[in-house]
């Protein structure tokens, strides 16, 4: 995976550090390839794929991210990858997707819907299904990220990770566990798209019928059916937070660290800020960077909103 995927920086503030109380490790996969950690998992997947399999093609479902790197992934391996995306995706993501070289289908109001026109399709036409989060090479792709923070920092004593379906934080949480089980992993989800936070309360799969995030990368109205018993056995905690505590992480990364950060990759800033999480030493996973710049306004607007409610 070295030679594949960039090894991306930890990036320190002394202001956001002083905030918090707190040594702040920003794992930086804003930088990776394609702008998220997807390209690592999408990479590590078609790998082990035979020459066979990646003749036939490939085919995902995706908020956005795991398009990008799935496409990426493909165009490498000169593969043919078709990519059902729904259809409020961000144009910035349904363009560089097809950039890459993938067919890109526009469907449905979120991941679910695009995700079951995605497998009718792949039962049509036998490409191999690339799952965004519920497969376990995905997952083990993913958890070269663990690997690397702690080989760059070895101070660590918490994970805080972005969580949607699953499958960065079962990755993560399996490799950290495996080599530390004194090191905590701890869940971040927006309250607007919250089914692993309640299927891992309630210790059973929660399904919701809608979801509504400015948070689009995390927005899964289901948890993997791979992920939730892994996150039931290694993670420590899922903590939630609002649009509002997102937006507000988006425009403090922007304005002091000068970094552009999405939603999803805003969210374990936002724990951070929101929840009073015991740790001395914490790796805050920046998953991705692909926001939409014309939602920029709203994110402001949101953002003023809770400070103004302080």
């Amino acid at each position: 995976m070295a030679t594949v995927a960039h090894r991306t920086p930890i990036v320190r503030s002394a202001t956001t550090d002083s905030l918090v109380g707190k040594h702040v490790y920003f794992k930086m996969e804003n930088q990776q390839k394609t702008g998220s950690f997807k390209f690592r998992g999408a990479s590590f997947k078609l790998m082990q794929l035979s020459k066979e399999q990646l003749k036939k093609g490939v085919i995902a479902a995706s908020a956005g991210n795991h398009a990008q790197g799935v496409a990426n992934a493909a165009a490498k391996l000169d593969v043919q990858a078709t990519i059902f995306m729904p259809e409020k995706t961000p144009k910035a993501k349904v363009d560089a997707t097809r950039a890459y070289g993938a067919e890109v289908v526009l469907i449905g109001e979120s991941f679910q819907e695009a995700y079951e026109a995605s497998m009718k399709r792949q039962m049509r036409t036998g490409a191999e299904y690339i799952h965004p989060f519920d497969d376990y090479d995905v997952m083990a792709g993913q958890g070269t990220i663990a690997m690397e923070v702690m080989q760059q920092e070895d101070r660590i004593d918490t994970f805080l990770v972005p969580v949607g379906g699953g499958g960065l934080i079962s990755g993560i949480a399996a490799a950290v566990k495996h080599i530390n089980p004194h090191i905590k992993v701890i869940g971040v989800q927006s309250a607007g798209a919250s089914a692993m936070y309640q299927s891992y309360y309630h210790k059973r799969v929660k399904s919701l019928d809608r979801v509504s995030t400015i948070a689009e990368g995390i927005a899964v109205k289901q948890p993997g059916e791979r992920t939730l018993p892994l996150i039931n056995q290694y993670v420590d905690d899922i903590v939630t937070v609002t649009d509002e505590q997102i937006a507000s992480a988006i425009i403090y990364m922007l304005e002091r660290n000068k970094t552009l950060l999405e939603g999803a990759g805003a969210a374990a800033l936002a724990a951070l800020f929101a929840h009073d999480i015991n740790t001395q030493h914490c790796a805050t996973i920046v998953s991705g960077g692909n926001l939409d710049i014309s939602t920029l306004p709203m994110i402001q607007r949101l953002a003023k909103k809770l400070h103004q409610s302080a």
